[in-house]
């Protein structure tokens, strides 16, 4: 059965938004605490988030195994309910991607985000190839496209949108917003949803040239700021929308720091120090040293944070 076109309408217009990635919360013997996972979600949801997805990078999706990483999509569903749209991230070999994409179909969830392919050698025929075999594969879901390469470009995105309608979006993570804007336009800027695909700090730039959503792992630790900003863009005011950007600048870019090399650490130490989860995380992750820390409790302290933690 194939998506029909209301819902595939309906998923697009879905997708422009803010779209959390939430992170996975470990135990002290480095097991998932899937309490507090659930817990975490229904904070998102409980805030105005609509979209979330699981087994994203913030959610250390390359660190679980498939097993966790199909529980976490399950916990998911159960956690949001009818609150919010889950968006399953899947990747690693073709076999693996569809085989967590159909666990995700058969668990209640519409759509499905494909990881960047990891493989060392990508050609962009393969990466055709790749995710058409999956899309091919779960043809009555919504694929969204995670894009991190450069050489990834409009013509290869619309060839795959042309092979397979229920392609719906594209999760555009390469930090060039001209490059951004002519592979949206390329691709076809109405047939798609563009997501920036690099969170809050690129979000006006690439809202300006066509983007109609971000991904944000901000959202775990402040979805009123994520919001706001959405909103913002939303309405046309710049200016609103770039005060939120200053206010989030200091913590993205410790994520950004060093290759990104703390990106998750920052914010599970942020929701540590808001009471909310642990901090650890899995390797080749770190836990934040203690000067980082500090710099994340500053940050809190001028977003009006710590709060006190949501139990519902």
């Amino acid at each position: 059965m194939r998506l029909d076109s209301a819902t595939a309408d309906s998923l697009r217009n879905t997708l422009a938004t803010v779209v959390a990635i939430p992170v996975t919360p470990f135990q002290p013997d480095g097991s998932v605490d899937w309490d507090t996972y659930a817990r975490l979600l229904r904070r998102l949801a409980g805030s105005g988030i609509t979209v979330v997805t699981p087994n994203g990078n913030t959610g250390e999706f390359y660190t679980l195994a498939p097993a966790e990483a199909r529980r976490a999509t399950e916990a998911a569903m159960t956690a949001v309910g009818r609150q919010a749209e889950v968006l399953a991230g899947v990747g690693l070999d073709t076999a693996t991607a569809i085989g967590a994409a159909r666990h995700a179909g058969e668990a209640g969830v519409r759509m499905v985000m494909v990881h960047q392919p990891v493989h060392p050698y990508l050609s962009a025929d393969g990466w055709l190839e790749y995710h058409r075999t999956i899309a091919d594969a779960v043809p009555d879901l919504g694929v969204v496209l995670y894009v991190r390469d450069p050489r990834i470009g409009g013509a290869h995105i619309g060839q795959l949108a042309d092979a397979c309608p229920n392609v719906l979006g594209v999760k555009y993570a390469v930090p060039d917003p001209v490059r951004f804007a002519a592979v949206a336009r390329d691709a076809g800027i109405d047939r798609l949803t563009w997501l920036a695909g690099l969170a809050e700090l690129s979000a006006p730039g690439y809202w300006a040239v066509g983007a109609r959503g971000f991904t944000s792992g901000l959202a775990n630790v402040s979805p009123g700021l994520a919001t706001a900003m959405l909103e913002a863009l939303r309405e046309g005011d710049f200016g609103a929308a770039m005060k939120v950007w200053e206010a989030v600048r200091p913590f993205e870019a410790l994520r950004a720091a060093d290759g990104s090399a703390d990106n998750v650490s920052v914010v599970k130490e942020a929701l540590a120090q808001l009471g909310l989860c642990s901090r650890d995380v899995r390797p080749p992750s770190r836990a934040l040293p203690g000067q980082l820390r500090a710099q994340v409790a500053d940050i809190l302290a001028t977003w009006g944070l710590p709060e006190q933690p949501n139990e519902a």
